[in-house]
């Protein structure tokens, strides 16, 4: 939504000062927007809030008062009367720094699912921690960096990738409007790296400006093998980017479904 505003084509016409400050949530917020988010539309005090449904919803958050590196870096830190922690796929709690799922505990967490005991098992382990798919680092000052979606983290030849890490450098190219990168089949690294990409109005570029763009940026095996220029992107009932239905689209495009098969099995 915030995205959508400051594409608006009228939006030097309206009047903002009254806006102040605002939070920003429910899906991975690029650090080139939350700082557009500020100065464009005047949030100055923007903040970046992190959460579930399931949590009631925020977990963590940041303060207005903050720099705003801090606020559009981080997703601040956690709420009173909550308990987070980082842990591999064992349940090991990973060293400051590295990535690992999220796992909350405390009076935020939901009871349950409604009338489905099975799922409520599976989001909710014996220790009372619900374990909500989500990847993070945690900075030396407790801070919390999101980096994604576990089921979206991309494996390509051995090596994780974070479509959010790619995310946030594609954002920040002065051309690109809002861009989705995420992982699809292939037969020699297993999966390979794809970039949406919706340009800004009037803007021009080739999928050799961005490739360029990423070289120095991030290492050389997180760069997308691919860009793919759209109008639009499918959105799921809540507004959020369709990651599912775009990888559909391109596995049949590009006929990989066998490919996908293989990876599957």
């Amino acid at each position: 939504m915030f995205a959508a505003c400051l594409q608006h084509p009228e939006l030097s016409q309206f009047d903002l000062r009254s806006l102040r400050t605002g939070i920003m949530a429910g899906a991975p917020c690029p650090v080139a927007l939350v700082k557009r988010v500020m100065t464009e539309l005047g949030c100055a005090q923007m903040t970046v809030a992190y959460g579930q449904t399931e949590t009631s919803p925020a977990t963590t958050i940041s303060e207005a008062h903050e720099s705003p590196e801090l606020r559009s870096e981080t997703v601040g830190c956690v709420m009173p009367n909550t308990e987070i922690r980082l842990v591999d796929t064992d349940g090991t709690t990973v060293p400051l720094g590295e990535v690992g799922e999220i796992v909350v505990r405390g009076d935020c967490v939901m009871r349950g699912y409604d009338c489905d005991d099975a799922a409520t098992a599976r989001a909710i382990d014996a220790g009372g921690w619900l374990h909500t798919g989500d990847l993070a680092a945690m900075r030396d000052d407790r801070y919390l960096s999101i980096k994604g979606r576990l089921s979206d983290m991309i494996i390509r030849g051995g090596e994780n990738v974070y479509p959010k890490e790619v995310e946030d450098v594609l954002s920040s190219h002065p051309a690109i409007a809002e861009c989705c990168v995420l992982g699809i089949p292939d037969e020699l690294f297993g999966e390979t790296v794809l970039g949406w990409v919706r340009k800004r109005v009037g803007q021009e570029l080739a999928q050799e400006d961005v490739l360029a763009f990423c070289h120095g940026r991030i290492a050389r095996f997180k760069v997308p093998s691919s860009i793919r220029f759209v109008a639009e992107f499918p959105l799921t009932p809540n507004g959020k980017i369709d990651r599912k239905r775009i990888r559909e689209l391109e596995i049949g495009e590009r006929g990989l479904h066998n490919v996908a098969l293989l990876q599957t099995a």
